[in-house]
């Protein structure tokens, strides 16, 4: 047995029933359930249709994304999230480029790395780099003037610890963000790269071993193993090429709002959803979710 989750963006929800039954018959399944009034609804069906991949282009135009899983054991027990253009709307290292007056060549570089055109640590090293001699209260600057946090973010994270889940944030970016974004979000810990700074300057060095692909893939069999879960119970979140090896692996791997190289390698793509999209392809329904401690 499959359920199909449609989803659409909560600050503009564009799903009607009229969809919802239509797809529903066209595909001979079940009786449909609202999530959430005009965001999310599912259905069950008895198989996978050949034809998924034509509806959800069909879908996508209507700024409605389609997921299909094995209807059984779809909550999960840990998220393990990338934090740049996941949990957050930016990439780091673009942000504190642009106080550099390099920001148009790092992001250059960063869009080529995220969509697997590039090595991730040499591109990583590069960038890098290039932010020798940045005063480290940029860092702090940037925190405070240019983040913003994806919608959803909180909710995913606390609705699914209430469940007695696992939150870990996992990035190819720096410890001098992650931390902040993990406490803020609620994450029960993180794992990034740590930048070099001396005598209050940035070094252009990134302090050894570099945490890209395979350090996420690492992590996540390091962090199971220690909670005595298997990767099976991880839902794992990202946008770039370096997180296809953790996707891949994850009970449920999701490309949220990913890089095109990203979204042909997986078959859950979050394409209009927020985070929220992560509890309702679980089965959460909108009175499920639980309100973030703030």
């Amino acid at each position: 047995m499959f359920t199909v989750t449609l989803l659409t963006d909560p600050s503009a929800p564009t799903l009607d029933a009229t969809t919802v039954e239509a797809l529903r018959n066209g595909w001979g399944g079940g009786a449909a359930k609202w999530l959430a009034r005009g965001v999310a609804a599912e259905f069950d069906l008895p198989e996978r249709p050949d034809n998924l991949w034509q509806i959800w282009e069909d879908m996508q135009a209507r700024a409605i994304d389609v997921v299909i899983q094995p209807s059984d054991d779809r909550r999960r027990k840990m998220l393990l999230a990338d934090m740049d253009s996941t949990m957050i709307g930016q990439e780091c290292i673009d942000e504190l480029a642009a106080e550099a007056g390099v920001g148009e060549k790092v992001a250059g570089i960063t869009a080529r790395a995220m969509n697997g055109e590039l090595d991730f640590d040499g591109a990583l090293t590069e960038r890098v780099g290039l932010l020798a001699d940045l005063d480290e209260a940029v860092i702090a600057r940037v925190l405070a003037e240019r983040i913003t946090y994806t919608a959803g973010g909180d909710v995913l994270i606390a609705t699914m610890r209430a469940q007695g889940g696992h939150a870990a944030l996992v990035s190819g970016g720096f410890t001098a963000f992650t931390s902040h974004v993990a406490a803020h979000l609620g994450f029960d810990e993180h794992r990034a790269n740590t930048l070099g700074i001396e005598n209050g300057r940035l070094t252009g060095r990134v302090v050894l071993p570099i945490l890209g692909r395979e350090a996420k893939i690492a992590a996540l069999h390091e962090i199971t193993e220690r909670l005595g879960l298997s990767p099976r119970d991880v839902i794992a979140v990202g946008d770039g090429a370096n997180d296809l090896g953790m996707l891949g692996i994850a009970g449920t791997g999701v490309a949220l709002h990913a890089k095109p190289s990203v979204q042909k390698e997986c078959d859950i793509r979050i394409n209009h959803g927020d985070l929220t999209a992560l509890l309702y392809i679980q089965g959460y329904a909108a009175d499920d979710f639980a309100t973030p401690a703030r």
